[in-house]
């Protein structure tokens, strides 16, 4: 069994694969304060409670946006799974080319996205990732990763405007009835909503354009079906798409 883990800035999410059939995911929070026995202890927790065998654990391949918490997670899975994990990162065969003027500046989240949209499709994509920000990933019919754009996540937009507008409330991101808010809450949640979705919308136009061709657009990350639920030009959304892109980076270096 192959063992897939992202981590976020927010989340880690972890994932196993027995064959092609993802069995079981969980999502924990991105911590700097864990050590790797920490983690080690919480995942064997959670694969007793499946239940799944550590000893069955035969492969495994970490992405990671947050350089302190790689040490940490891959020190865990070769202390508590006796494996080394493949890295994605410089140097790892993902069969895309990246057009990107410093391909190290891709974050490995895009790349793996990028790879399991364009595996999956076989055309032309837009991946939109709702995470810690929202990631606008462009993928060419040919499989070239073309590049994107980056801007702060909902999350970061809620928090903002709880923090700097003395009298704004925390609120949870949630659709309101109606887009014309009656009191604070719904007004909230109709901008974070429906203001988010018109960005989505109006960037995936603008991508969509410069790229001069009819582009699949795809959702992933934790919030990405309540917006492809709203959005006019989101197609699909996965909310596991970077862990079907780990696996298939996973065997494509296998296979080297």
């Amino acid at each position: 069994m192959l063992l897939v883990i992202d981590i976020g800035n927010t989340n880690t999410v972890l994932g196993i694969y027995d064959g092609d059939h993802l069995v079981q995911h969980w999502r924990l929070a991105t911590s700097h304060s864990r050590t790797s026995d920490e983690y080690g202890v919480l995942i064997r927790q959670l694969f007793e409670m499946a239940p799944h065998e550590i000893q069955k654990i035969d492969g495994c391949i970490v992405a990671c946006v947050v350089p302190p918490m790689l040490a940490t997670i891959t020190g865990m899975v070769e202390r508590f799974f006796n494996i080394v994990p493949l890295v994605v990162g410089p140097g790892i065969k993902t069969g895309m080319p990246i057009l990107y003027e410093n391909p190290r500046e891709v974050g490995a989240d895009r790349v793996v996205n990028a790879v399991a949209a364009f595996e999956r499709y076989r055309q032309a994509c837009i991946v939109v990732d709702f995470g810690t920000a929202t990631t606008f990933d462009a993928i060419a019919a040919d499989g070239r990763y073309l590049g994107g754009s980056i801007v702060p996540g909902v999350v970061i937009s809620a928090e903002a405007l709880f923090q700097r507008a003395s009298k704004l409330p925390r609120v949870e991101i949630a659709a309101p009835e109606k887009v014309i808010g009656r009191n604070t809450v719904s007004s909230m949640q109709s901008g974070l909503l429906y203001g988010y979705v018109s960005l989505v919308d109006g960037m995936v136009e603008r991508i969509s354009e410069e790229m001069q061709c009819s582009v699949r657009v795809i959702a992933t990350g934790g919030l990405s079906s309540l917006f492809a639920t709203h959005s006019r030009r989101i197609e699909d959304y996965d909310p596991d798409l970077t862990l079907v892109g780990l696996k298939i980076l996973f065997e494509r270096n296998a296979r080297t």
